[in-house]
């Protein structure tokens, strides 16, 4: 437990220092300085839907990122399959710290997901009705990576014990039942 310590210790305060400004290493210039403009724009692909059995369903999929009036609110609208309109998403992006990489998705009906941008991707995390779910959306060029892994909230529980004198932590691990995978090309 005490290596475990030590590197946690290791791991923090690299983090907190390669957080901090400084005028001979400034940041550089990415994606996280310039988003959510520089996501701007329609993109289509496929998104696969795979369980445990392999691939279930593939759908038509679309994202648009389009800036709005109030500039800390963009739109942020999912399409699935080829009804624009009854297969439309019309969620908006909102900013609560960019400099933190925190925004919010509205879902414009009382629910309101925080999401996080670190480096290229663009990820939230909850839970709905006993299933938790990571989403992100990977920038990569003219391409976004849509993904979302599916489980249920229960868990599997290991750890806990004392081996050779350091404690164990206990460890939850989650199931993973649905994997959603889309491939989204920039088309304007």
């Amino acid at each position: 437990m005490k290596h475990l310590l030590i590197f946690f210790y290791f791991v923090v305060i690299n983090l907190t220092v390669a957080q901090l400004p400084s005028i001979e290493n400034p940041p550089p210039i990415t994606d996280e300085a310039t988003f959510p403009e520089s996501w701007r724009g329609q993109y289509k692909g496929k998104l696969e839907i795979y369980t445990a059995t392999g691939l279930q369903q593939s759908v038509d999929m679309k994202l648009e990122i389009a800036p709005l009036m109030d500039l800390d609110r963009w739109i942020w609208a999912i399409t699935y399959g080829p009804d624009s309109v009854a297969g439309r998403r019309s969620y908006e992006l909102v900013t609560v710290d960019s400099a933190m990489g925190h925004y919010q998705i509205d879902e414009k009906n009382s629910i309101v997901l925080d999401a996080f941008l670190r480096g290229n991707i663009f990820t939230s995390r909850f839970s709905v009705m006993g299933s938790l779910l990571d989403c992100t959306y990977e920038k990569s060029g003219d391409e976004i990576i849509f993904t979302i892994i599916v489980g249920k909230e229960t868990t599997v529980e290991t750890g806990g014990g004392v081996i050779a004198g350091d404690t164990i932590p206990i460890v939850q691990a989650y199931p993973v039942g649905v994997m959603q995978r889309g491939r989204l090309k920039r088309v304007d």
